[in-house]
């Protein structure tokens, strides 16, 4: 007889970084006190963890790795989990983007794929890097149920992957501050896993 058992992953982006809105991939902002109170509410008084995950950046690290201590669950942060690198970009508004680059805001957000900032990291160098980094955590986390503190373009990666959407609208899918977006790996004996995205919004 087959057996399956099935692993939980919630994906928690960061809340509101100082500094406001900008494109910031390695720009290791911390967050504002908004940005923690985002995150508080969103988690809640919720404890169903086995362990939590982040991203090694300031933004996501300080408050995994507090909310792990106080509630007693292991603690990892995995550097592949870290944002997409903007380049040139990083640090900058939308605005001042395309004051000093004319049209290449543009030609990113409507296709990725052919277009990259100056001097960032490609879209197909992170997929790879998260993709890797997010089958090795199914692998080591079989039947558990984890929290992974990370960033809206990683979110959106796991979800384009799973739902297999097309690359180009990648940047389509909104992650507000502190979203939560649960994943569901169901593991078979017999055949591949299957994953699902159980629902994503605002707050457990």
């Amino acid at each position: 007889m087959s057996t399956y058992k099935e692993t939980i992953i919630d994906l928690l982006r960061h809340g509101e970084p100082v500094g406001g809105r900008l494109l910031r991939g390695s720009q290791d902002d911390p967050l504002t006190e908004e940005g923690w109170g985002q995150m508080h509410a969103s988690v809640g008084d919720h404890r169903p963890w086995h362990k939590v995950v982040s991203s090694p950046l300031k933004r996501c690290a300080e408050f995994a790795s507090q909310l792990a201590e106080k509630r007693g669950m292991a603690y990892t942060e995995v550097a592949g989990f870290q944002e997409i690198g903007f380049g040139l970009w990083e640090g900058m508004s939308p605005e001042q983007i395309i004051d000093a680059y004319p049209g290449e805001l543009e030609a990113y957000w409507r296709d990725p794929t052919q277009f990259s900032p100056p001097e960032g990291e490609t879209l197909d160098a992170f997929i790879q890097r998260v993709s890797g980094c997010w089958r090795e955590l199914l692998a080591e986390s079989q039947g558990q149920h984890i929290l992974l503190v990370c960033h809206g373009g990683v979110i959106r990666s796991i979800i384009n992957q799973i739902l297999e959407m097309p690359l180009n609208a990648l940047w389509r899918i909104e992650v507000p501050y502190a979203n939560v977006s649960r994943i569901r790996v169901t593991h078979f004996d017999d055949f591949p896993a299957t994953s699902n995205l159980v629902f994503h919004q605002p707050r457990l």
